[in-house]
């Protein structure tokens, strides 16, 4: 974990399983990002702030059900222990709202974020509303706890930051940067088992090349996130394309 500068975006990670980070983000273009002090990654073991010797932070859930809750005495605690300067309080959980790259930009043009991993059943109620946790998911799906979540959501922000990406402009490219999803991918050899890069490609003519691309944006989209491609429509920004 690198030492924070006083422009660092820092990121503050409350897990029960600390060792699990860096994990991928210290790896790669986000990896040195951190060694370069462009963001910070510090975690807080949640057990630390049990305070019976068997370090349990759980109990059952009130009204009965199956597995456990953790306990928001000791979730308040960790918390707490963390200096927020500004920052939101994140609560990976299946039930939160979907992670939009719009919010990731919000989240990356901001201090940085504190986020808290659940385990088991979830996290009591009362701490989430007591610190105005904001709730957040990556999918419908449930994982068995909230690490992977969190690195994914962590790399999707490190990497909008200054200085991260070689080439800035590269972001502009992407899918959901302007409501569509991005464009086929192709590069040498020119062709490869009997599969060719399209001719516009490699015509030369920059115009062309931006139609084709515009196109297939659309087309995806429209077949694979019919949601996405009815908002981009509703903007007046697209033409149809059957």
């Amino acid at each position: 974990m690198s030492e924070n500068g006083p422009d660092m975006w820092r990121a503050s990670v409350l897990t029960l399983f600390p060792d699990a980070f860096p994990g991928i983000l210290g790896q790669s273009i986000i990896g040195t990002a951190e060694k370069n002090r462009i963001w910070g990654l510090e975690t807080v073991d949640i057990r630390d702030f049990a305070a019976n010797k068997h370090r349990n932070v759980d109990d059952t859930p009130a009204g009965g059900g199956p597995g456990m809750v953790i306990k928001p005495d000791i979730a308040a605690a960790a918390i707490d222990s963390v200096a927020q300067m500004g920052r939101p309080i994140i609560y990976m959980t299946p039930r939160g709202t979907p992670l939009t790259q719009k919010r990731v930009k919000e989240l990356a043009a901001g201090p940085g974020v504190i986020v808290f991993c659940g385990r088991f059943e979830g996290l009591d109620q009362r701490v989430i509303e007591a610190r105005q946790m904001e709730e957040i998911s990556i999918g419908d799906f449930v994982l068995a706890g909230g690490e992977v979540a969190t690195m994914a959501m962590l790399e999707a922000c490190v990497r909008l930051l200054p200085g991260v990406l070689g080439d800035a402009s590269s972001a502009d490219e992407e899918s959901f940067e302007d409501g569509l999803l991005e464009y086929p991918l192709y590069t040498r050899p020119r062709e490869w088992e009997n599969r060719k890069i399209p001719e516009v490609l490699l015509s030369g003519d920059h115009k062309k090349i931006a139609a084709w691309q515009q196109t297939q944006k659309e087309v995806i989209t429209k077949a694979r996130r019919p949601d996405l491609y009815k908002a981009y429509k509703a903007k007046g920004d697209g033409h149809e394309h059957d």
